[in-house]
Parts: structure tokens; C-alpha cells; sequence
């Protein structure tokens, strides 16, 4: 509803001016009315108003010297007007359209005039709402780019300024990393319902954070089958409630409005923004070793990766052996090992954050055993997708069986990198996306197909081709698009279905992301330059 404010001398004309047309019915409503210039601009002052109806001759200030106060104030300049007078003289249409009236109608107004004319400024202000709506949407795009290359510490001076200068941002800040989460959710849902559910916890945190919204930014992790939602914390944004208070009331007001599980991976806390790549290193590496916690909604990165192991019963002769037999990739080995390692806990008696201590030292030294292979590959994300993977329902997450397959798929990962089972893969791999990029490639599906760990194939297609793979296949898509649009009319939702997007919204914030602009003004000025 556009607000609308009267003003005239006479108190009988304003009066008929309400009764005579559905000023509701036209989508606005009356919210004031002055009987001069001066009343008018004092109201204004206080009131938030869409459109003034004034007439021009008035004691105290008339309608054209209003019009010139409200254009030339920083507040009010937008608000749209309309020139009522009695007097049919070119030259006070001159002075108004001079000062960017809307309209000038003249007395007595006829109903249909001013219908007329407010269903023109209803009309402009769709348009203005709408291009807004279009600005916001690109500057929010550019933003959430920005401060995801300075969560993963890729962002440049430029970057790093331009988020100061749009965002809120204390000392102590932590990544916070938020996935839907539950029993047999990867099994189960399809990716579409997947994505649904991502943009139903981003929309979520959204309206909890209110004015710091901008903090929350989706698709951090860049990962192939991981839907995330990632969130800057500062200090500020909690104080003087505790974090964990703070993050309690957060996750409860998320159970109440999504009714679908979710967990939060919290990272460690770090001074500055330059630092924030490493706030998300520490939840990513959380993330890591999730596989093997007991299940909670909330992972707390100081509590969940002590590794100090003074004082503490460290199982390493049966660990040494276990890792040994990891190395060898001999399955039997491995098993007989894993046995060998819960026996020695059982006799030592050891339970709880001991057992949490040993299995730590376990996956850190499998990461070192990897990173020592190939230090250039994110070893702790493949770590979680195999940890990830090889979990099933009925089996105990973090439990003997499950290490059981965890270790020896891990055995077979180290083969593979010793044997550099990659070599003339990505070639072909870069072939088939280039012929099949309109169908649903996934890292998974070509992973099977080449026999290869599908979370080192996509570290090694990152370390090659600098983006991840599905960066490079949304890329192959977005270049296809930009052929279509030059050279073809068809629509942008065939397009977008042609390249191999069945979400027309989707594919839209992937090519601004790409291109800076939307299809169709990539298609305008494109033209505009034929």
C-alpha cells in the first residue's frame, strides 16, 4: 500500500479529495494531510510518504515551492507528486515539469484524471521496486563472491575493503559451518529436495540474523554433493549473551521454523577478517572427523579436536600397527588391527574423550600419511567424504565397523596415489564434460566410471585445472549459454535447460557469478555492440 499525503488550503477540497475515489481499492492509503507548504514539509520531517497531491497556490508556501523543497532533499527526493490547480497556465506546468512533477491535473479533479494518474505512479513504482529488487540481487551476489574468497583466504585488498564496507564486523570472528543433517539424508533425498532444503536454512538464518543477514552466504565449501550453508560470527553479534546461549536460541529458532534437522560446525575464533580462512580451516577439519563423533547439533572446534596427549593413555603400539597395515592397503591386516586396537582400549579401560584422544591421533596421522603422497590436495575434506561414504544405517557411527571400512577404503585411497592412477584421466574427464556438459555429470558418477576415490578425483581436477569440478562443468555450461544468447532468440529458461539447469534461478546467480550481469543483459548489450 503507497502511502499518500493531502495538501490544500481548503479543509472542504481535502475532504472531497478522500471520498472520492477507493483510495484502497487503488492501492493506497491517505496517511496525512497538510494545509500549506510548510505543514507539509514539517510532517515529513517525521513521516515516511510515497506520493504528495498539492496544489499550487497556497498561503504560507505553495505547491511548486514545495515541489522544490522535496527535490532537493536528500530524504524525500524520490517521493513522487502531483501538481492539483485551478489555473489551466502552461507556464506552471513549465516550472513543475522543470522539477520532475509526475503529474498536473487540473480543478475541479475528475475521478477518472486521478485514477489515471495514480495508476501511472503505482506503475513507476513497480518498475523502481523491481529494478531495486534486480540492483539488490546483483550487489548481494557480489558481496557473498567476496566474502567467500576471504572465507577461504583467496580475497585481495580490494575484496577484503569492499566487505568491511558493507558488512558489520567486530573482533572475535568464527566460520560457522551449517548443514541439514540425519539419519540416511544422503541416501535418500534426492539433490533437488537437497537444494530446497540448503535454500530453506539459508532463507532461515537469514531472517534470525535481521540486519546482519549478509554474513550468511551459501556454497562455501564449493564441494560436489555438499550443500552448505556458511556464517560469519563476530563477537559483537552474541555479546553479552555467551556463544553458546547465543548459538542455542539460534539453532532452537532453526528446529522450530525448518523442522528438519540441522548441525552447526563451529570454528575457532580469530581477531580479523584476513584471518577467517582459518576460523573455516578449523571447522572444516571438525567436519573431517565428524564420521566418527557421537551425534550432536552443535560441534564446537576447541572441543572436539583435542589432540594433546600428555598424561593421557595413547593406544600407539596398536595404532602404529593399524596405520601400518593402512599403508600396505591389506584389508585383512587392517581388520585384524582394528580389533587389536579396541581390545587394547577395553583392557586399559579407556572410554569417552580418551577414545575420542586415540581415534584424533589416528585420523591426523592418516592425513599426514596422504598429505606426505600430495600435500597440494585438500586431504581433511577427503578424509570426511570417505569418513562420509562409507557410513551406512545400521552401523554405528564411530563404532569398530565402521572404522573398519573407513581404514581400509583409506588404504586403498594411498594406493591409488602411489600408483598415480590419475594419469590421462583428467584429460578424458575434460573431454566428456566438454561433449556431455548438458547432462547430469556428477564427480561421483565419473569416478566410478574411471575406478578412482571420487574425493581425490575432484582435489586432483582442483590442483589441475585451479576450481573444482563443478566449478569448471557450471563454467563449460555458462560459455555454452553465452553462445545460445548470441546466437539464437530461444527464451532463457531454454537455454538454461539446453546447457543442463533444470532451476531457472540457479542457472541465473550462476552466470552473474560468472558474467557481472543477468543472461538477458548479457544478451542486450551483446546487441547494443553488433
Amino acid at each position: 500500500m503507497l502511502r499518500v499525503m493531502l495538501v490544500d488550503d481548503e479543509p472542504f477540497i481535502l475532504r472531497g479529495m478522500e471520498e472520492l475515489i477507493d483510495w484502497e481499492g487503488e492501492g493506497f492509503e491517505i496517511a496525512g494531510t497538510a494545509q500549506n507548504g510548510a505543514e507539509a514539509l514539517e510532517y515529513l520531517e517525521e513521516e515516511s510518504i510515497d506520493l504528495v497531491l498539492a496544489d499550487i497556490k497556497m498561503p504560507v508556501m505553495d505547491g511548486l515551492e514545495l515541489l522544490r523543497r522535496i527535490r532537493g532533499s536528500e530524504k524525500n527526493r524520490d517521493i513522487y507528486f502531483i501538481i492539483l490547480s485551478g489555473y489551466a497556465d502552461f507556464q506552471y506546468a513549465q516550472e513543475a515539469i522543470k522539477y520532475s512533477c509526475n503529474d498536473y491535473i487540473l480543478k475541479p479533479v475528475e475521478k477518472e484524471k486521478l485514477i489515471q494518474a495514480l495508476q501511472k505512479v503505482r506503475k513507476m513504482k513497480n518498475v523502481e521496486l523491481e529494478k531495486s529488487r534486480k540492483t539488490r540481487k546483483l550487489e548481494d551476489a557480489y558481496l557473498a563472491g567476496r566474502l567467500i574468497a576471504a572465507i577461504r583466504g583467496r580475497a585481495d585488498g580490494p575484496s577484503l575493503e569492499y566487505i568491511r564496507n558493507h558488512m558489520e564486523l567486530s573482533e572475535g570472528i568464527r566460520y560457522i559451518e551449517l548443514l541439514v543433517d540425519g539419519e540416511d539424508y544422503d541416501e535418500e533425498c534426492e539433490d533437488a529436495v537437497k537444494r530446497d532444503n540448503q535454500r530453506l536454512l539459508y532463507q532461515a538464518c537469514a531472517d534470525y540474523l535481521r540486519d546482519d543477514a549478509a554474513h550468511c552466504v551459501i556454497d562455501v565449501s564449493l564441494q560436489e554433493k555438499v550443500y552448505d550453508v556458511g556464517l560469519i560470527l563476530c563477537r559483537s553479534m552474541y555479546e553479552p549473551s555467551d556463544i553458546k546461549e547465543y548459538l542455542g536460541e539460534f539453532m532452537q529458532y532453526l528446529r522450530e521454523i525448518l523442522g528438519i534437522p540441522v548441525v552447526m560446525i563451529v570454528g575457532k575464533e580469530v581477531k580479523t577478517l584476513e584471518e577467517t580462512a582459518k576460523s573455516y580451516s578449523t571447522a572444516r577439519m571438525v567436519r573431517s572427523f565428524q564420521g566418527f563423533r557421537e551425534k550432536k547439533e552443535i560441534y564446537y572446534y576447541e572441543e572436539e579436536m583435542q589432540v594433546h596427549t600428555h598424561g593421557i593413555m595413547l593406544c600407539k603400539k596398536s595404532l602404529d600397527i593399524l596405520l601400518n597395515a593402512i599403508e600396505q592397503d591389506n584389508h585383512a591386516e587392517i581388520m585384524k588391527a582394528v580389533d587389536g586396537f579396541y581390545e587394547e582400549m577395553k583392557k586399559g579401560g579407556i572410554s569417552g574423550d580418551v577414545v575420542k584422544l586415540n581415534v584424533n591421533y589416528l585420523l591426523f596421522q592418516l592425513i599426514h600419511l596422504a598429505a606426505e603422497l600430495d600435500d597440494t590436495v585438500n586431504q581433511e575434506e577427503i578424509l570426511r567424504m570417505i569418513s562420509e561414504g562409507t557410513f551406512e544405517s545400521g552401523v554405528l557411527r564411530g563404532s569398530k565397523a565402521h572404522l573398519c571400512r573407513v581404514t581400509c577404503e583409506y588404504g586403498d585411497y594411498l594406493a591409488q596415489m602411489r600408483e598415480n592412477s590419475s594419469r590421462g584421466i583428467l584429460g578424458k574427464i575434460e573431454k566428456e564434460i566438454r561433449e556431455r556438459y548438458a547432462e547430469n555429470l556428477t564427480l561421483k558418477g565419473l569416478s566410478e566410471k574411471y575406478y578412482l576415490n571420487g574425493a581425490y578425483l575432484g582435489q586432483l581436477f582442483r590442483k589441475k585445472f585451479g576450481q573444482s569440478f563443478k566449478d569448471y562443468l557450471n563454467n563449460c555450461r555458462i560459455e555454452q549459454a553465452c553462445q545460445l544468447l548470441l546466437r539464437t532468440d530461444k527464451k532463457i529458461y531454454q537455454i538454461a535447460e539446453m546447457v543442463g539447469y533444470r532451476d531457472l534461478d540457479y542457472f541465473v546467480n550462476r552466470f552473474i557469478s560468472a558474467k557481472g550481469c543477468t543472461p538477458a543483459k548479457f544478451r542486450k548489450q551483446a546487441k547494443k555492440q553488433g
